[in-house]
């Protein structure tokens, strides 16, 4: 199989998705508009995927709004990704993506509005999601049936016209390179931890567990409060 990176070279968009369904476990219509919206901005932007060089300096950001199956597309197509903090997640809700490049701060908004996508979906998907997915219900004929679907609709996402989506040029304001901290270890459990997360209860250090505090967390419904039970 060709490699990932001449696949996105080539702009080939079936192949990309093959090794999309490795990373994303399946193959589904958002992770098809993933690789579509990216491929889109990286065409209006010049840019090609991340390379060696470009992962370690964070040349080029994706920022998502969504922490959806698009998502994943995102990272496989663009090659950036939450570990190479070329990858930045904002809570906001909505299918897009802006890719940028760090040198000039310009960058490339891509929207796709989901009712617009409406249409292309049989009235029987619809179905099938609500009882399958959303319900957690489904008979493993019906989970079948519905991955058939998805498979052949995320196909026909792969190559939707640019004018199912909203592409328009913007500037990003700065966002620093990820910083190297030094780690200290906690005063309860005894594992390092980065400093800028140390709390120091009498001054002495504790990670964010051992204090018993609210922890931001990145669930299925977004950014929201964890606590450990430590």
């Amino acid at each position: 199989m060709p490699k990932l990176n001449e696949l996105v070279e080539k702009r080939d968009a079936e192949g990309i998705l093959e090794y999309a369904r490795e990373f994303h476990g399946h193959i589904c219509p958002y992770l098809a508009l993933g690789i579509r919206a990216s491929l889109i901005a990286m065409d209006e932007l010049g840019v090609g995927r991340l390379d060696y060089s470009g992962s370690v300096d964070e040349s080029i950001l994706a920022i998502v709004e969504t922490n959806s199956c698009f998502t994943d597309g995102v990272q496989v197509t663009t090659g950036c990704t939450l570990g190479n903090n070329s990858l930045i997640y904002i809570d906001i809700g909505k299918t897009a993506l802006t890719l940028v490049k760090r040198r000039t701060w310009d960058g490339v908004r891509v929207y796709v509005d989901s009712e617009k996508l409406g249409e292309l979906y049989p009235p029987r998907v619809t179905e099938l999601f609500n009882k399958v997915v959303k319900e957690r219900r489904g008979t493993p004929e019906e989970k079948k049936e519905l991955w058939k679907y998805w498979e052949e609709i995320a196909r026909r996402f792969l190559h939707l016209p640019k004018d199912y989506f909203k592409i328009e040029r913007v500037k990003v304001p700065p966002i620093e390179q990820a910083p190297i901290f030094e780690s200290i270890r906690c005063s309860k459990c005894g594992e390092l931890v980065m400093a800028p997360k140390v709390v120091y209860i009498n001054e002495k250090p504790y990670c964010r567990a051992c204090a018993g505090e609210e922890i931001p967390a990145i669930i299925g419904r977004g950014i929201t409060s964890w606590r450990c039970n430590r």
